[in-house]
């Protein structure tokens, strides 16, 4: 499997490790996103109850020595376990969610395709990089020809690919491009 960046484990507060206040992080990022920068009670409350499960899951499925937290070498070993040589329906509930969560948070304008426009931005939101040539490039080779009729990736072929990623554990695994233009 390649290297894991860290928005592929959930660390967002990138303090190396996955505990619940990377979810509470993530149910107020994934609020405002969707909100288009509003955050209600109510929608903010729904997300804080969707990562809370998904937290308790994961915690479940990777938090080994059960101190709390999830280091990224329990976070590899728990994909391991639960993805490597499995398809995308195959997967821990868990692992669905977050992915399927981390689709909609890509696709600013929700029309269910992830668009170069869309895939540039979360790049250049996690990434530094001096051409905008090397993500549209990474971007364009995740692309078959049915997702450029789309205009990109719709969430089944997000899920292909992220399964791919995971996955796979050859270290050149084209689908690691999901997260932008990494070094291999």
């Amino acid at each position: 499997m390649p290297s894991l960046p860290t928005e592929a484990t959930g660390d967002i507060d990138n303090n190396g490790y996955l505990d619940a206040h990377d979810f509470h992080c993530l149910a107020l990022r994934s609020c405002v996103l969707e909100g288009k920068g509003d955050c209600s009670a109510a929608r903010l409350q729904k997300y804080q109850h969707i990562m809370l499960s998904l937290w308790e899951e994961i915690a479940q499925l990777a938090d080994f020595d059960k101190d709390g937290t999830i280091t990224v070498e329990e976070f590899k070993q728990a994909v391991k376990n639960s993805c490597v040589g499995r398809k995308y329906e195959e997967f821990p509930q868990a692992m669905k969610a977050f992915i399927e969560s981390n689709f909609r948070m890509i696709d600013i304008n929700a029309d269910g395709v992830i668009g170069i426009e869309e895939y540039r931005y979360d790049c250049v939101q996690r990434m530094v990089l001096e051409e905008i040539k090397v993500i549209d490039d990474a971007f364009n080779s995740l692309l078959n020809d049915d997702d450029r009729k789309k205009g990109g990736l719709t969430l089944a072929r997000y899920q292909e690919l992220f399964a791919q990623f995971l996955g796979d554990e050859k270290d050149d695994c084209q689908a690691a491009l999901l997260f932008g233009p990494l070094e291999l």
